[in-house]
């Protein structure tokens, strides 16, 4: 018999804040639908499904990410002790999966779909500080990439178990983007937060040093960096190049994906790549800096670059020049069901 699963996340698709929130929705519905695991997800009131079994929301209130954290944590406690397996994900895991873990004979689990270090250029020594407790205070680590589980290791002196995630296949409406942004030539797309990991500035510099006329990059998400990003775009003169689209919903992404020549990841740390997994499903090329899902791709999907100006160029130039799609064994997100059974099976 499968052991049972008490999870803890933030969001649940399509109420989603990013690719953890992803992960967790596929993964969760496939242990409970597909393994007939006896599995319950507690989640933020704001962003749980009401018509999804096994799904509870607990009202977290206002304030910051570490009180709400905490008031998701009392209920976690409460149903720890009668599940054999608790597993939470990245660092707003570690107060709920340790208060949980010494109340209960459970098993902690615990995922890194990225560290602070891939996040941010100059980590907050908070979140620092409270994953390297979590990664030596689980019972089990969990890492969605072999980048992920060598950061770890040399960061945090703990170890983990692979288990990457699955392909998601984006929505598609049937929107026109060509039409409605007015690109007659070819079109390159990002999509993303507005980060300096993200590496948006050496795409935009590519694009001022790009010798090929008539190449629109359409950048879409938004965050801190969306109006010095704008100022930039003026600065190096590439206006008519670059077209902001802003926030993309999810029921269009997968037409963006098609409507594009290539679809470019210049991110300073990639430890997956859900968005490089979105757009080879859609038949787009893929120019992408180190990533974790190259791992699991064959050599040359990908167009593989460093986050410099120069080699995004040479990356861009080659995509354009391609005349067959991708081609790939797709992961299913069954398969990492399957994976993460087996982890729990092997350490409850």
């Amino acid at each position: 018999m499968s052991p049972s699963v008490l999870m803890l996340g933030w969001g649940y698709p399509p109420n989603i804040t990013g690719g953890l929130d992803v992960h967790v929705g596929e993964l969760f519905s496939g242990l409970r639908d597909d393994l007939g695991v006896d599995a319950r997800l507690v989640l933020p009131a704001e962003l749980a499904p009401e018509d999804e079994p096994g799904v509870e929301g607990v009202e977290t209130g206002e304030g910051d990410i570490a009180t709400r954290v905490g008031r998701l944590s009392d209920r976690f406690v409460e149903l720890a002790d009668d599940y054999d397996v608790i597993h939470t994900h990245d660092w707003f895991g570690y107060g709920p999966g340790r208060s949980a873990a010494r109340a209960s004979d459970a098993t902690w689990v615990s995922s890194f779909h990225s560290l602070a270090s891939d996040r941010n250029i100059d980590p907050p020594r908070r979140e620092v500080e409270t994953e390297r407790r979590l990664a030596n205070a689980a019972d089990c680590n969990i890492a969605v990439s072999e980048i992920v589980r060598e950061d770890i290791r040399e960061l945090y002196g703990a170890d983990s178990r692979v288990v990457y995630n699955g392909f998601s296949t984006p929505e598609f409406s049937g929107t026109d983007v060509r039409a409605e942004l007015g690109i007659d030539g070819e079109m390159l797309f990002f999509v993303g937060r507005h980060t300096d990991q993200k590496g948006i500035s050496h795409l935009l510099y590519a694009m001022k040093k790009l010798r090929r006329p008539g190449v629109t990059l359409v950048v879409g998400g938004s965050g801190h960096q969306t109006g010095q990003l704008k100022r930039f775009v003026e600065l190096v003169g590439i206006e008519d190049r670059v077209e902001f689209a802003g926030y993309v919903p999810e029921a269009e992404l997968g037409d963006y994906y098609a409507a594009s020549d290539a679809f470019v990841s210049p991110s300073l740390a990639e430890p997956f790549g859900i968005t490089i997994t979105e757009a080879l499903e859609a038949g787009t090329q893929v120019v992408s800096t180190r990533c974790g899902a190259a791992e699991v791709l064959p050599e040359g999907c990908l167009i593989e670059v460093t986050p410099d100006s120069e080699s995004i160029v040479d990356g861009l130039v080659e995509a354009l020049d391609r005349e067959e799609p991708p081609t790939y064994e797709r992961r299913d997100w069954s398969a990492v069901a399957e994976d993460t059974l087996a982890v729990y099976e092997d350490v409850a």
